[in-house]
């Protein structure tokens, strides 16, 4: 199962879990993983995220696909200038 993090800021919706372990082989799936389990959570996810998976950051990655002990981290959207 992948190691997943949340942000800081998204514990709130999630009873103040951060880090947790899901089976999934996509951030898709991930994703909704995610929401079905905090459905708080849900439409934060659904507005956009950033995600690392093994240290690689991702602005569109619903299809990157998720080793079974990767290390992923859910981060905020990354705005460019």
């Amino acid at each position: 199962m992948a190691h997943v993090t949340l942000i800081t800021q998204l514990t709130q919706f999630t009873g103040g879990v951060r880090t947790l372990e899901v089976e999934a082989s996509t951030i898709q799936r991930l994703l909704r993983l995610l929401g079905e389990r905090f459905p708080e959570l849900e439409p934060h996810l659904e507005a956009g995220v950033a995600v690392a998976i093994d240290g690689q950051i991702y602005q569109d990655a619903l299809f990157q696909e998720i080793g079974a002990d990767s290390d992923v981290h859910i981060l905020p959207m990354i705005a460019g200038g």
